[in-house]
């Protein structure tokens, strides 16, 4: 027998799960989500009495998943990620993405590129909201698979569940100590140059430091294991103390040496001394069309980026 009142649980209770989730806190979460404390624990236990189920243990100090939680929040993503979807497509008259937009980003992306990303958009677009993440392509597409984010910026994937649209293949660019020999030119290096020398890269979860992996190989040298860098200013400034050669994508690199004429960067001339970067999104999205779009954009922002270095950088 069927009987009135809305549907359990609802959108706004999947969302104050979720929120609670991952904030491990309900005065977070809640003010997250711009509500009360006592309404978002009220509506958390009614969905849990709907359910049948625990999700969360409380206790006076911390929040916790109970095992029951932990199975159902990739779930409780996703069902989120695709009613925003839906919404989206249901408003996306001209638009992009709705009125929200979250995108996962590379390091060398976020600083180096999403600013003059988001300038186009909100020109484009004056009601978007961009919200971005920074991570490794791996986490980014676990975020990308859960419905955390619509699409990601990083290195292209095979795995069937996404697609990729190649954007652009960043160049790979060393710095060394001042001091240091291949500090006193700026023409670009070959694999040779780098032979017995510890190059430095990201730590393991970044693409970017299997490319160092086979350069290392081609120069017949190795990748430091006594450092591996969280961030591309970590590496550079090891790099700068004398640890090593920095190898660094070209967004990051040039940047920094544009701004800081004093920083010396090569270009390393070799075929495999690149990055390449993709837009991701998964396949079972209804926005499609509105993916290959920001493809189109970020495509402009790239080429714009570009013709504004010097010509030596180009």
């Amino acid at each position: 027998m069927d009987r009135d009142g809305p549907a359990r649980p609802t959108f706004r209770q999947l969302q104050y799960f979720v929120s609670v989730a991952e904030h491990r806190s309900f005065g977070k979460a809640a003010s997250a989500l711009a509500v009360s404390q006592p309404s978002l624990s009220k509506q958390l236990a009614t969905m849990e009495a709907e359910l049948g189920v625990a999700l969360i243990e409380r206790t006076s100090r911390r929040v916790t998943l109970t095992a029951a939680g932990e199975r159902l929040l990739p779930r409780a993503r996703i069902i989120l990620g695709e009613i925003r979807e839906f919404r989206a497509s249901a408003r996306n008259v001209g638009g992009l993405f709705g009125d929200r937009l979250s995108i996962g980003v590379l390091p060398s992306i976020g600083g180096y590129f999403m600013p003059s990303v988001s300038r186009l958009l909100h020109r484009l677009y004056p009601g978007l909201r961009l919200f971005v993440e920074e991570g490794s392509t791996t986490a980014l597409l676990d975020m990308l698979r859960e419905g955390r984010l619509d699409a990601v910026i990083g290195a292209p994937t095979g795995d069937p569940t996404f697609t990729s649209f190649s954007l652009f293949a960043e160049s790979l660019w060393v710095c060394a100590a001042a001091e240091d020999p291949l500090s006193a030119s700026t023409g670009p290096v070959s694999v040779e140059d780098l032979a017995g020398r510890p190059l430095l890269s990201l730590s393991p979860e970044f693409r970017l430091s299997e490319i160092v992996e086979r350069l290392a190989a081609a120069a017949g040298t190795y990748v430091s294991r006594d450092y591996k860098g969280s961030s591309l200013d970590a590496v550079r400034q090891m790099a700068v103390m004398g640890a090593g050669i920095a190898v660094l994508p070209s967004l990051y690199a040039l940047a920094e040496a544009v701004r800081d004429p004093d920083f010396i960067v090569r270009r390393v001339d070799h075929p495999d001394a690149f990055h390449e970067i993709a837009l991701i999104w998964r396949r079972s999205t209804p926005m499609q069309e509105d993916c290959r779009r920001l493809a189109e954009h970020l495509l402009t922002v790239k080429m714009a980026i570009r013709e504004a270095r010097p010509e030596r950088f180009r």
